[in-house]
């Protein structure tokens, strides 16, 4: 599948990025130490065979001034292909999400990207 946005770089040096983001909602729980201990260990396990290149996780602190940061955590996975992801998580799907009660009671928010910078 060709990106609409192919003309900011060529495909061949293309990266693409999968972040997932737990929405800061109140009274939720989310285990940050379960999350960048266990959890990304099994993203890295069950991910790399489709492409998996890096991850990375941010911790919301701040929306800016006083505001609450809108995500209380933004799970980064960055694949060599935009079909990665997809591929992977056909297989790995019931592994990943079964682990997420473990460490929240948040339904995450996915996102797919092309890096382009």
């Amino acid at each position: 599948m060709a990106s609409p946005f192919s003309f900011f770089g060529s495909q061949e040096s293309a990266m693409y990025k999968v972040s997932v983001m737990y929405p800061n909602e109140p009274g939720a729980r989310f285990d940050l130490d379960y999350y960048l201990t266990r959890h990304m260990d099994l993203v890295r396990e069950h991910l790399k065979p489709f492409g998996l290149i890096k991850t990375d996780v941010d911790q919301g602190i701040s929306g800016g001034g006083a505001d609450p940061a809108p995500f209380v955590c933004i799970g980064n996975l960055y694949f060599e292909t935009p079909d990665g992801y997809d591929r992977g998580i056909a297989e790995a799907g019931p592994i990943l999400r079964g682990d997420i009660p473990n460490f929240t009671t948040i339904k995450p928010i996915r996102q797919i990207s092309q890096v382009l910078e």
